[in-house]
C-alpha cells in the first residue's frame, strides 16, 4: 500500500507539471487530453505481454523495476523530451506495474476479503491521487515555484521543470518501498516467451473472462468506469476554467475533490457490501451519469462572489462550496459501485485465470476505452464544442451504457441465477 501510494501520488502529480509543461510550449488544447491517451496507450499495447511478466517473479520486484521504468520517463520529460513522449514511458512503466500492484492482492487475501482489500488500496490510490493533484497544482503556482526554483539546477528553467525534480523523489521514495515488499510464496506455471505464444495466450484468457456470466457484467462496468473517469479528469479543468474562471493550480483542487468522493464511496462500499452482493450496486452507476450532467448548468454567476463562507482573511465564495459538494458527490458514487465491481473481476479473473493475466486482461480493456472515450473528447474539443454540451454527452453515455449492463445482467439471471458463480472455479 505505501508502495502504491507514492507511486501514485507521484503520477498524479506528473500529469499536472506535464499540462503545465504544454502551456508553456504554447500547444494547442486539444493536446491536453492525448497526454493521457499515450499513457494508456501502453496498457492496450503490452497487455498481451505484461500479465506473463508480472506472474514470472515475485510482485515485489516487478513493482521495483517498473516504477524505475516511470523514474526514466519524468527524466526524460526533464530533459527536453516532448510531454506526449515521456508521459508515455511513464505509462509503459505503469501499464507494466499494474498487474503486480493489483495480483498481490489475490495471492495474500481469500475471496470474501477481497472487496475490503480494494476498499483499503481504492482508498490509499485515491488519496494518492488526491494529494498528488494538489501537490502538482502547488508545485506550478508561483509562490512554491519561487522556492523549488531557488538553486540553480541542470535544465530547471520553469516552475513545471522544477515541480518534476521533486516528482522524482517521490518516485525514488516508491522504489524503496518496493524493496521492501516481501514474497507471498505464490508460484505460477513457466510463463511463455515467444510473442506470438503470448498473444494466444491473452486472447484465450480474453475470451474467458468475457464468457463468464459474472466476468462479463464487471469487466462492462469497470471498462466504463475507468473510460470515463479519465475523461472526467479533463472535463473537470476544461470545466473549472469555462464556468467557474480558475487557473490550471485551482482547478487541479477540483478534480482532488472528486477523488476525495472516491475514497468516501470506496470505504462505505468496503463496509457494506458483500462479494455476493457485489452486482446490486449496478443502479448507481445510472445515478453518477445523471449527477454529471447536472455540471453543464451550473456556473459561478449563480451566486454572487460576496456569498459564502469567511474565516478572518479567507472567504471562500458559494459557487465554490457548491461546486465541491457536487463533485465530491459523483465521487463518492463512482468509488461506491466501482469497488464492488473491481474485487469481483479480481475474483472471477483470479478463478477462471491467475492474478497476472486476469489483471492485464482487465488493464486491456480499461485503457481500450480510455483510449477511445479520448479521443472523442479530443475530437470534440478540437471541434470546439462548448463544454456544456461535452459534459451533456458525456453523462447521457453513461446512463445508456450502465442501463445497457443491467439489462445484459438481467438476461443472464433468467437463464441462471449467476451469482451462485461467486467462489466456483471453472472445470
Amino acid at each position: 500500500m505505501a508502495a502504491q501510494f507514492f507511486s501514485s501520488l507521484a503520477d498524479s502529480a506528473l500529469l499536472i507539471a506535464a499540462i503545465a509543461l504544454l502551456k508553456d510550449l504554447h500547444a494547442p488544447q486539444w493536446m491536453t487530453p492525448l497526454l493521457k491517451l499515450f499513457f494508456a496507450l501502453s496498457y492496450v499495447v503490452l497487455a498481451a505481454f505484461v500479465g506473463a511478466f508480472a506472474d514470472s517473479r515475485p510482485k515485489g520486484n516487478v513493482m521495483f523495476l517498473t516504477n524505475t521504468i516511470k523514474i526514466l520517463g519524468c527524466l526524460t520529460m526533464l530533459i527536453g523530451a516532448h510531454p506526449l513522449l515521456a508521459y508515455g514511458i511513464v505509462g509503459f512503466g505503469a501499464a507494466a506495474y499494474s498487474p503486480a500492484k493489483y495480483g498481490i492482492l489475490t495471492e495474500l487475501l481469500p475471496p470474501d476479503r477481497l472487496v475490503a482489500a480494494n476498499g483499503w488500496i481504492e482508498g490509499t490510490t485515491v488519496a494518492s491521487i488526491i494529494l498528488g493533484t494538489v501537490m502538482g497544482g502547488a508545485l506550478i503556482a508561483p509562490h512554491i515555484a519561487r522556492y523549488t526554483m531557488y538553486y540553480d539546477m541542470p535544465f530547471v528553467h520553469s516552475p513545471a521543470e522544477a515541480a518534476m525534480v521533486v516528482i522524482m523523489a517521490v518516485y525514488v521514495i516508491a522504489a524503496l518501498f518496493n524493496l521492501r515488499i516481501p514474497e507471498t510464496g505464490a508460484r505460477y506455471p513457466v510463463q511463455q516467451h515467444k510473442p506470438v505464444r503470448l498473444i494466444t495466450d491473452f486472447a484465450d484468457c480474453f475470451n474467458a473472462l468475457w464468457n463468464d456470466k459474472l466476468g462479463q457484467i464487471s469487466l462492462a462496468v469497470t471498462t466504463l468506469f475507468w473510460g470515463a473517469g479519465a475523461t472526467l479528469q479533463f472535463i473537470v479543468l476544461k470545466w473549472a476554467e469555462s464556468s467557474l474562471g480558475m487557473n490550471l493550480s485551482e482547478a487541479a483542487r477540483l478534480t482532488a475533490v472528486v477523488a476525495v468522493g472516491v475514497a468516501i464511496g470506496a470505504m462505505v462500499a468496503a463496509s457494506k457490501v458483500p462479494l455476493k452482493r457485489s452486482l446490486s450496486v449496478l443502479p448507481v452507476g445510472i445515478m453518477m451519469g445523471f449527477s454529471v450532467t447536472g455540471m453543464a448548468f451550473y456556473n459561478r454567476a449563480l451566486f454572487p462572489d460576496r456569498w459564502g463562507l469567511t474565516m478572518g482573511h479567507m472567504h471562500m465564495p458559494a459557487y465554490l462550496i457548491v461546486a465541491y459538494l457536487f463533485l465530491m458527490f459523483v465521487g463518492a458514487l463512482s468509488g461506491f459501485f466501482v469497488v464492488p465491481m473491481n474485487a469481483l473481476l479480481q475474483h472471477r479473473g483470479h478463478v477462471l485465470l491467475s492474478a497476472g493475466h486476469s489483471i492485464a486482461v482487465q488493464n486491456f480493456n480499461e485503457n481500450l476505452s480510455v483510449l477511445v472515450m479520448l479521443c472523442l473528447y479530443t475530437v470534440l474539443i478540437w471541434l470546439n464544442v462548448p463544454v456544456e454540451l461535452v459534459i451533456v454527452l458525456f453523462g447521457t453515455f453513461v446512463c445508456l451504457m450502465m442501463w445497457l449492463v443491467m439489462l445484459k445482467h438481467q438476461a443472464n439471471q433468467r437463464v441462471f441465477d449467476s451469482v451462485a458463480l461467486i467462489g466456483e472455479a471453472k472445470h
